[in-house]
């Protein structure tokens, strides 16, 4: 969420930038209902000390009618404000959570198409092993026993795909350990505060992609970003502890709605997945940097496995609402012979925080709202048909990366 004194402030600023995000927001309105807002917190406060001078005058002694009456008038007037006041802010807060965060100058602006390759790594395979088909036909994959049980794009792993995601979380895991991030696991739903101070809030309906508990307060999450971001809700850290590093491990998902045309084969797109997170809560002046750290750690994890990708700087109209900026690492589909997403890493600076009223006090005893930050360290699903790709060889055996190989005792074929 931005602060309604920055959109006051800034408003061409903050309406060119929903715009280049392809955001439909009403500034007017909401500077207007905020305008209301200050008159009757003014006016309610203005109620509230002449009824404290009131009851001051009342103590000692038997108070005039007239004294009385004016009391019980301004009681009134409080009790039919207050109630106003309350509807006013509800419609303030429903209004600024539609306004998406503002872009960096250095995204380029645009679709999806328009977003910029930064650099590549890695030699490209011309011709590789189709994932589906492979896995299935070993017996390490079951979609149609999924779809028995779940639904459709809901599957086992057996056997070789089972202990192959087992190897790639622990590969994940060390490479974040090592970089000190600190390993959690998290509840995997959260409650609509949450989903909202996140800011998954979608441009339609239609693109909703969360599961929700009827009868509950509660969603499934998409993603770990959404109960590390609420881990520190309504805390003040202080500037000496940040940042703050951490690796979430949790289920996803997602109904993948508004996916109409993407590339859904296989495991590239499924309604449950696991997923190595990392996430980041930092000084504001320090989230730059630390963008640029995790996107480091993502790209040395595709170097370890020694799958070639590229770095994309994301579009403006790719960004969804929560990132100022986002980078996106696309893998070689040796099948495809194109690039396809398999990780992002964005930065969220102030826009989750303050939602969520997340602060750090500084130094000097001054309080402000910090940034956040979140990446994908390990997509599992994703991951494993860029290793099946790349690694699966014409004899029907799977060569296991170097990177891996201590994870599956030594083995360097499954």
């Amino acid at each position: 969420m931005l602060d309604v004194n920055f959109i006051r402030k800034n408003q061409s600023l903050v309406e060119k930038s929903a715009h280049e995000k392809g955001y439909e927001v009403d500034l007017p309105k909401l500077l207007k209902i905020d305008d209301r807002r200050k008159e009757l917190l003014q006016q309610i406060e203005s109620l509230r000390r002449e009824r404290n001078d009131i009851a001051a005058k009342m103590k000692g002694g038997k108070p005039s009618a007239e004294l009385i009456a004016t009391g019980k008038d301004i009681k009134e007037k409080i009790a039919r404000l207050e109630p106003e006041l309350d509807t006013v802010q509800s419609k303030l807060s429903g209004l600024l959570k539609k306004v998406p965060n503002i872009i960096f100058d250095d995204v380029p602006l645009g679709g999806e198409e328009c977003s910029v390759e930064v650099r590549n790594w890695g030699e490209k395979k011309s011709e590789g092993v189709d994932h589906l088909d492979y896995a299935t036909e070993r017996g390490w994959l079951d979609f149609e026993r999924g779809a028995k049980v779940a639904g459709a794009k809901f599957y086992y792993l057996r056997d070789g795909l089972a202990l192959l995601e087992n190897a790639l979380l622990q590969f994940g895991l060390k490479k974040v350990l090592e970089h000190g991030f600190h390993y959690m696991t998290v509840p995997d739903m959260v409650s609509s505060k949450i989903l909202e101070g996140c800011g998954f809030n979608p441009r339609s309906s239609a693109q909703s992609d969360e599961y929700f508990i009827e009868g509950e307060d509660l969603a499934m999450i998409a993603t770990a970003e959404m109960p590390l971001t609420g881990f520190h809700m309504d805390e003040i850290i202080d500037e000496k502890d940040l940042p703050l590093c951490y690796a979430g491990y949790s289920a996803c998902f997602r109904k993948e709605a508004g996916t109409y045309g993407k590339h859904t084969r296989g495991l590239f797109r499924v309604h449950q997945f696991n997923k190595l997170e990392m996430y980041v809560f930092c000084l504001p002046e320090k989230s730059k940097e630390m963008h640029e750290k995790i996107l480091k750690i993502e790209e040395e994890i595709w170097q370890e496995l020694g799958i070639p990708y590229r770095v994309i700087n994301i579009a403006a109209g790719d960004l969804g609402s929560p990132a100022a900026k986002k980078y996106d690492i696309e893998y070689w589909s040796p099948v495809d012979q194109k690039y396809r997403e398999i990780t992002s890493c964005s930065n969220c600076t102030d826009f989750q925080a303050r939602s969520l009223n997340i602060r750090v006090r500084r130094k000097s005893g001054e309080i402000e709202v910090l940034h956040t930050l979140n990446g994908t360290a390990i997509s599992l699903a994703r991951t494993m048909v860029a290793v099946l790709e790349n690694y699966a060889k014409k004899d029907g055996k799977l060569e296991v990366p170097k990177a891996l190989r201590e994870f599956l005792n030594g083995a360097t074929e499954l």
